[in-house]
């Protein structure tokens, strides 16, 4: 009985971590992108997200561009760093192309 539990176990642990993937969303301000130049900023988070403490300004960013991207997205190194503080720091990447 005991076997089959950890054997189950097992199944469970392989499927959460071969079923996580990097959570991103992406906004287009104006026409988008018109070149390839990148500035790449970090947020910083508390308790699964809920308390933001460092926050990064996607205007300020731009660098008074009007048309750019922003992508926000949870790396595999933030979503690291958040499995091995179990959630209570949760950083999360923001870039800016203009």
């Amino acid at each position: 009985m005991k076997d089959k539990l950890f054997k189950m176990f097992g199944v469970v642990i392989l499927c959460a971590t071969l079923l996580t993937s990097c959570y991103s969303y992406t906004t287009v301000v104006g026409n988008g992108a018109q070149g390839s130049q990148e500035v790449t900023a970090t947020n910083h988070y508390l308790i699964y997200g809920l308390a933001p403490v460092g926050l990064s300004d996607a205007k300020v960013m731009a660098g008074g561009a009007t048309d750019y991207t922003v992508t926000t997205e949870i790396s595999f190194i933030n979503g690291f760093l958040a499995g091995l503080t179990c959630g209570i720091y949760t950083p999360t990447t923001t870039t800016v192309r203009k």
